[in-house]
């Protein structure tokens, strides 16, 4: 079964400061980056990258730190998988491939490493698209009984003493599985092609390892970083669109968009018919939103 990319996009690994990153590039014109979630890879944008692409722009997918074929370093410390660190690549790997300056947009994990991206290093993002999710800060500050349920993963993944590496190695593939059926609703099925490269590049000990100190990192490292912007007042300055699935935990826990305008001066997005992985189960409304953001951004 076939990887579903067209062949016209073009697979190289960039060197961002000694780390490989996996890359996927194809189109022409202005650059966008676009960053997946847990626990897929690049992959999970291989409807909404081609038909960005054709309509005008250079789409560049990368496998994050961790995860897919991107490199895994081992999480001495918590600061490897800080979203810091993870945004840091992101920024090197759009250096190597010739762009100073570029749109982002991220699901999940990826929409939290382009937010960080985005404070980080305001000159590089020209606008940013955060998909499913509320700022980390956000979701631990409020977080409750409900939260705990709806996102326990948070709190599994995060645990020390090799618990979740070793009972989520035991069957990685139901894991992956598991959590995708759970979090799906109203869209499009999952491409079996593409969850068989979840399963195949998450069944690496080192990719569960990394992705656990992820999660890690967010609610340890990655809250230190977050206080310290809100108590300097730091907010993301480029536009910033917010889509969310209106089956979604986001969708019915939050007021999406006045959350965000607490964290960006300019925010506008609304909720599409799906669950949790809107570019796999609505990818021609996500391009579509996509793309008249990014045009009316001057993107």
């Amino acid at each position: 079964m076939a990887v579903p990319l067209p062949s016209s996009f073009r697979h190289r690994t960039v060197d961002a400061d000694g780390l490989a990153v996996h890359t996927v590039v194809g189109g022409e014109g202005p650059p966008v980056l676009l960053l997946h979630g847990y626990p897929q890879t690049h992959l999970i944008w291989h409807e909404v990258a081609p038909a960005l692409a054709a309509a005008g722009r250079t789409v560049v997918l990368t496998d994050l730190r961790g995860y897919g074929d991107s490199a895994k370093p081992a999480p001495v410390t918590d600061d490897v998988y800080a979203k810091r660190a993870m945004a840091h690549d992101q920024l090197l790997a759009m250096r190597a491939l010739g762009f100073d300056r570029f749109a982002v947009a991220g699901h999940d994990r990826g929409a939290r490493v382009g937010h960080r991206l985005a404070l980080d290093h305001p000159d590089a993002v020209s606008a940013l698209a955060v998909l499913d999710i509320v700022p980390t800060r956000h979701t631990f500050a409020h977080a409750d009984a409900e939260f705990g349920l709806g996102y326990y993963h948070w709190f599994f993944l995060a645990a020390g003493h090799g618990i979740p590496e070793r009972l989520i190695g035991h069957d990685p593939e139901f894991w992956i599985r598991s959590r995708m059926t759970a979090r799906h609703s109203g869209g499009a099925a999952y491409d079996e092609a593409a969850v068989r490269e979840y399963v195949r590049c998450f069944s690496d000990p080192a990719a569960i390892a990394a992705s656990c100190a992820d999660y890690r990192a967010a609610a340890g490292v990655d809250l230190e970083h977050d206080e310290a912007d809100a108590a300097a007042g730091r907010r993301v300055r480029c536009p910033v669109l917010a889509l969310w699935g209106e089956h979604s935990f986001v969708g019915r826990s939050y007021d999406v968009l006045e959350v965000w305008r607490a964290y960006a001066e300019h925010v506008t997005g609304t909720a599409l018919p799906s669950d949790h992985y809107l570019p796999e189960e609505v990818p021609a409304l996500v391009t579509e939103q996509l793309e008249r953001f990014l045009a009316g951004a001057g993107w």
